[in-house]
């Protein structure tokens, strides 16, 4: 009795070691599905949720009969196997019933399905645009687009040893912002490789495909912050790539959208200014350090044999119209900058580059050159 009271006490402080620390963990990471905010998410969830229990009275049926008739009928028992080929009645039972399931089933999924991928009538169109790394939103008809990139907050926690933040590698610099109690629907398409639009609260993820559009849609009622990100392997910075939408009440919507239609016009008319030469050096500095010095680095000599120099580079110190095809659309491994970033910060930064790190080449290029170039091509 006694060796078999420490078994049981070993048993029990295994269990303790191993398993519970696992429950503890399975509840922090939740294993199961997002229930979500909209009504079709939660459709999904029940849906969900019906099939798994359906699927565990059938596994409990199947295994029950199998570990009963292996214990009924044992060999020790003195159980003799039955001899015979088939049995017809046996072999068109099932067939039926799991015919029968698979028919039961199939109605309330495509009940949901043909909701999930009804995408008419929307009153908010989004086209969603994945990029290495970043997302581009643009509001059709509206006149409003903007990227949305991994905060510079959650960029300085990825290469310190600080404590994370709840929300660490979810945060954005600009968040999609939707109306509530509208139906918004999502384009969504890539401008390099395959990305992929989630967000678990939404019910919606989408393959961000270049060449091709996948449609999505949401309807969510009550004002509220909903994260999501990439579920595509897209490259190096796959795991920086996160999505942040935010319903909002109309009002506050459509003041909102007045504000970004009013950046986008000073946007547009600034693009007509003429800069002086150390306005343009300067604003292309703070632009190359943002955008450029990753791969380019500080002093402009690059990496070799992954990033090229800036510094005594041929396009930095040739033609300045190959220059600014280079900014504006990319090329040879480069993302292309046109749409990220305004005219004047793409005059200036290829200002910056051209008289930056001894390249002393005396030109400057004008916000109305970027746009005659863009509009020439």
């Amino acid at each position: 009795m006694l060796s078999i009271s420490k078994r049981s006490l070993a048993l029990l402080f295994a269990f303790s070691i191993v398993v519970l620390p696992s429950l503890a963990a399975a509840g922090e990471w939740q294993l199961n599905m997002t229930e979500g905010v909209t009504e079709v998410s939660r459709e999904v969830y029940s849906l969900h949720m019906t099939i798994f229990w359906w699927c565990v009275g059938i596994g409990a049926v199947v295994f029950g009969v199998m570990f009963y008739s292996m214990f009924a009928h044992r060999k020790s028992r003195g159980a003799e196997a039955a001899q015979f080929h088939h049995s017809t009645k046996l072999e068109i039972v099932w067939t039926v019933i799991p015919f029968a399931i698979l028919i039961a089933m199939a109605f309330p999924a495509t009940s949901t399905l043909i909701k999930i991928y009804d995408t008419a009538d929307a009153d908010v169109d989004i086209l969603i645009t994945g990029y290495q790394w970043k997302w581009k939103y643009e509001y059709l008809g509206e006149d409003v687009s903007f990227f949305a990139n991994l905060s510079d907050s959650s960029r300085e926690e990825i290469y310190t040893k600080d404590a994370k933040s709840e929300n660490y590698l979810l945060e954005v610099d600009q968040v999609l912002l939707i109306p509530t109690k509208k139906k918004v629907r999502f384009l969504v398409t890539a401008n390099d490789v395959i990305h992929s639009w989630w967000v678990p609260d939404l019910a919606v993820k989408r393959d961000a495909i270049p060449g091709y559009i996948n449609e999505a849609w949401t309807y969510v009622e009550e004002p509220g912050l909903f994260r999501g990100q990439c579920a595509e392997l897209c490259g190096k910075d796959h795991g920086f790539m996160p999505i942040v939408v935010k319903a909002v009440e109309q009002g506050e919507y459509d003041a909102w959208m007045a504000e970004k239609r009013a950046a986008a016009a000073a946007v547009a008319e600034a693009a007509k200014q003429t800069l002086t030469f150390d306005q343009l050096y300067a604003e292309g500095e703070s632009v190359y350090e943002t955008y450029c010095a990753a791969c380019h680095q500080a002093g402009g000599e690059g990496i070799p044999g992954m990033f090229p120099a800036i510094k005594d580079s041929t396009i930095a110190t040739g033609d300045i119209k190959l220059h600014l095809d280079r900014v504006i659309n990319g090329g040879q491994g480069m993302p292309p900058f046109g749409e990220q970033l305004t005219p004047v910060q793409s005059a200036a930064v290829i200002t910056f580059q051209r008289n930056a790190f001894g390249n002393n080449m005396g030109e400057s290029v004008q916000p109305i050159d970027v746009v005659n170039f863009k509009q020439g091509q």
